[in-house]
């Protein structure tokens, strides 16, 4: 079970690797990366079911491990959608307050849950035996509604909740972010006022070359950022539409000669104003 679980899951890390290649549009991605886990989800279901465990502890290992990092990304991905497609069409400070509730919620569910948080991240398995064996339940630890609308054989008193730690850290970290590049936008429209725009009047390909040279050899925070922010970045200070960079840049990696032609031109033609400058 644990082989199958494991291949299960690197094919669908794949799959949603190649779904975000495809497009950055959450609602888009969220959708489609639904789409695929719901089957992979069942398959996983149905080679459980006919699974026999040889011990208790394996038992416990796929209801704490190995379920909830499918039922985490399942999780997340429906929030990412249902957060997006209630997203209020107005003013930054309505879309900011939209995503601060959602952090309200996350903690909410953390207040709920402080006690299991601790024994979860601290890796104690003292209560394993009653948290992740199926049938093993018991009202005073805080069972979520959702366990007793599941399927008791393919279900413990804990392993959704897991699956919700897992998918609340990753989605806090999505909102968090949303939040920043609002903020980000505000300060470069302030700063914009003040300034002359500079607008990005090359090829896009050219800057996607710059932004992937750039991010690759760490030069935003110290090599923290991810390469969605900092071509986020280069859209709103440069006022410009990079769309699908990703598959722009399969385009610059496919090329037959020149693959860093922007970056190529750049450095020739820095080196002849050297020149020039020398001469004079």
């Amino acid at each position: 079970m644990k082989l199958f679980s494991e291949h299960l899951l690197s094919e669908l890390d794949k799959q949603l690797q190649n779904i975000h290649s495809k497009t950055d549009n959450p609602v888009q991605y969220a959708e489609l990366a639904i789409k695929v886990l719901i089957p992979i989800f069942e398959n996983l279901k149905t080679k459980f079911l006919k699974h026999t465990f040889t011990n208790k502890s394996e038992e416990i290992s796929f209801f704490r491990d190995t379920k909830p990092q499918f039922a985490a990304k399942l999780i997340y991905y429906n929030e990412i959608y249902n957060i997006e497609t209630n997203k209020p069409f107005g003013s930054k400070k309505a879309i900011r307050k939209h995503f601060n509730l959602e952090l309200i919620k996350l903690q909410a569910f953390y207040n709920e849950n402080k006690e299991f948080y601790k024994y979860y991240r601290t890796d104690n398995k003292s209560l394993d035996h009653k948290y992740f064996l199926r049938g093993k339940h018991d009202l005073r630890h805080t069972l979520d509604s959702f366990y007793f609308q599941a399927d008791n054989r393919f279900s413990t008193s804990h392993d959704y909740k897991v699956a919700k730690i897992l998918a609340n850290e990753k989605l806090k970290s999505y909102i968090e972010n949303e939040i920043a590049k609002l903020e980000q936008k505000e300060e470069t429209s302030v700063a914009n006022a003040n300034t002359k725009t500079q607008k990005w009047t090359g090829s896009k390909v050219g800057l996607i070359e710059l932004i992937y040279a750039l991010h690759t050899e760490g030069v935003f925070n110290h090599g923290t950022s991810e390469l969605k922010e900092v071509a986020t970045f280069f859209e709103t200070t440069f006022n410009i539409d990079l769309g699908q960079f990703n598959r722009a840049f399969l385009e610059i990696r496919t090329r037959k000669s020149e693959r860093t032609k922007f970056l190529n031109t750049l450095k020739e033609k820095l080196i002849l104003r050297m020149d020039d400058a020398d001469e004079n």
